[in-house]
């Protein structure tokens, strides 16, 4: 009789996984829901890149579409209005649904984000690529949850490696999307089994993205110092700066969103928002600052930036994504690092490619609650030898920027919730 109680709470003991089933088919089932989500993932991706290098392309080389923007802009708000209600609340429906799972995300949001980004891209609206990445590989990983039988939490798993490999194939930075898919939930809150599932699912949509021939932007910095106490000083004054710039991206972008939203009628609120970048634009007489900006940031590595271009970027990204415009907060957030730390290059006595590194890493840090995976994200693309330095604008712009979210489902907490866990120290 005790040896029957010793083994029943050894049982209770055991991971759950081991009551419900074999490890063998364990094993078995996340190995092909890992490689069919990383597969999805990865090609989806290349997918989605190409037709964005085409868009942006062809926009260039016809420069009278920018004046279509507006209409560009009622399409996107007719079709999401018609057709998309459900899924227009993006990224933060797949958190809302990972933290609560109730109904299966619908397929369609992988159709109409490709789309709505494209035609953001292709008249000029300024945005990303991250969001429709991850809503693309997360609401495809979440068909699989019925034909596999996943009960809620195995569906959690699901849904991680789904964002993983969504943000891993998108930059190609497979080791940051594993770590991304796991931080921006908040680990404490992530059962210990989504972080297999998390890397196999990353590295696989990464790889299959390469096999597709499609290839990522290369940034280097060309010269990293010794590390010295001065080079740390200004390394916290730079976390400082680049903190500003995530809580002044994240309130503007939420402002205009509740401005925009006062229209009653939802597809005016892109055309209007299409309008005001428009005459934004030919007011600076420029077209660098639309779009995704490559250009502008592989240029902020090699030489200072001018002082407003952050300002800049910040303002017409959160006009174009508060109007409802479809795309990512991601890349317009490394454009504005890497500029407002080029710029910084004139005052703080550090490398304008260094500075510009940690920018582009550290604003995203601050906007997006992801030191960790800001940090080897910048191992992955510039490599480990700025490692200090990045690491000391990660944390300073993720701490001082506090609350500030680009993602703003109510179950993501602030970082004193993210180091101390729900019931604090």
């Amino acid at each position: 009789m005790v040896k029957r109680d010793k083994d029943s709470n050894f049982l209770k003991s055991v991971p759950g996984f081991l009551n419900r089933e074999s490890i063998p088919h364990y094993l078995l089932k996340w190995t092909i829901l890992c490689l069919l989500t990383g597969l999805a993932a990865g090609t989806l991706s290349a997918l989605f890149l190409t037709l964005l290098n085409l868009a942006t392309d062809f926009r260039e080389s016809h420069s009278y579409l920018l004046y279509l923007l507006p209409l560009a802009g009622l399409l996107i708000g007719l079709l999401y209005h018609h057709r998309g209600k459900e899924v227009e609340r993006g990224n933060n429906l797949i958190f809302d649904t990972i933290h609560n799972p109730k109904d299966i995300i619908p397929f369609k949001m992988t159709p109409l984000v490709l789309l709505g980004t494209i035609v953001t891209h292709l008249f000029g609206g300024s945005a990303g690529r991250e969001g429709t990445a991850l809503q693309m590989a997360a609401s495809t990983a979440d068909q699989l949850h019925k034909p596999f039988q996943l009960d809620h939490a195995d569906r959690r798993i699901l849904l991680i490696a789904g964002l993983s490999a969504g943000f891993a194939s998108v930059f190609g930075t497979p080791w940051a999307g594993a770590v991304f898919g796991i931080e921006v939930l908040l680990l404490g809150r992530i059962p210990q089994k989504a972080v297999l599932p998390a890397l196999a699912a990353a590295f696989i949509g990464a790889y299959v993205t390469e096999l597709w021939g499609v290839g990522h932007t290369h940034y280097q910095i060309n010269m990293v110092p010794s590390i010295s106490l001065m080079g740390v000083g200004y390394s916290i004054l730079a976390g400082l700066a680049f903190s500003l710039a995530a809580i002044l991206f994240v309130r503007l972008t939420h402002l205009f969103s509740g401005v925009f939203k006062k229209l009653k009628y939802p597809p005016l609120r892109p055309f209007i928002g299409g309008i005001i970048v428009l005459v934004l634009v030919l007011i600076l007489g420029t077209h660098q600052y639309i779009g995704l900006g490559i250009p502008v940031i592989v240029d902020a590595f090699n030489q200072a930036s001018g002082n407003e271009d952050f300002a800049i970027k910040i303002l017409l990204t959160a006009i174009t994504l508060g109007a409802g415009f479809k795309g990512g907060e991601v890349t317009p957030l490394f454009f504005i690092g890497a500029t407002l730390g080029s710029a910084l290059s004139v005052f703080l006595p550090l490398p304008v490619g260094l500075l510009a590194g940690m920018g582009f890493v550290a604003v995203f840090a601050g906007a997006a609650k992801t030191p960790l995976a800001c940090c080897i994200m910048a191992f992955e693309l510039f490599g480990v030898s700025c490692w200090i330095y990045v690491c000391i604008a990660c944390i300073v712009a993720f701490l001082i920027s506090g609350h500030h979210s680009i993602y703003n489902a109510p179950e993501n907490k602030s970082p004193r919730h993210f180091l101390f866990g729900k019931s604090g120290i």
